[in-house]
């Protein structure tokens, strides 16, 4: 019979959450013999944003966009040190643009059959939920989708 997973996508935003749920893709990767991929998005959509609205002028857009990349690298770089950790390959993307977006774009370009993500912020409000992009591609990505909880049992199962 042939697994019901095939190729995984975790979704790397910069959070603890992420992390978590990057250890659990590589698990379910390994267990399951999936091709594994990587994704961090820069949201130059929310940056534009800033800038219309004159939160932000031209220059600290730039600015803020840099260090935006700059942490891309650096947590793209520290999955794919933890999938080596598992003897894991890991394919890692970069895009830039609306996090919705490029998700979504993501898995429908590489044929992603599960979607791995964090479990979020707990405390929000309604409104916190409507905007949210990484909610937004929960409920609207053509693939499963998992949210990767319970942080200790995960820490526990990775470092096993």
């Amino acid at each position: 019979m042939k697994s019901p997973i095939s190729r995984i996508l975790v979704y790397i935003d910069g959070s603890d959450e992420s992390i978590t749920a990057a250890q659990y893709a590589i698990l379910l990767a390994a267990s399951n013999q999936a091709e594994l991929r990587a994704l961090y998005v820069v949201n130059t959509r929310a940056l534009n944003d800033l800038l219309k609205s004159r939160i932000f002028i031209e220059s600290e857009q730039e600015e803020y966009q840099a260090d935006l990349e700059s942490d891309s690298v650096r947590y793209l770089n520290h999955v794919e040190k933890l999938a080596a950790r598992k003897g894991i390959p890991i394919t890692l993307s970069k895009r830039n643009g609306s996090i919705f977006q490029e998700i979504k774009n993501e898995i429908e370009e590489n044929e992603v059959d599960l979607l791995v993500l964090g479990k979020g912020s707990s405390v929000r409000s309604r409104r916190d939920e409507l905007y949210d992009d990484t909610e937004r591609a929960a409920k609207l990505v053509p693939c499963t989708v998992l949210f990767a909880r319970d942080e200790d049992r995960i820490d526990d199962l990775f470092d096993e």
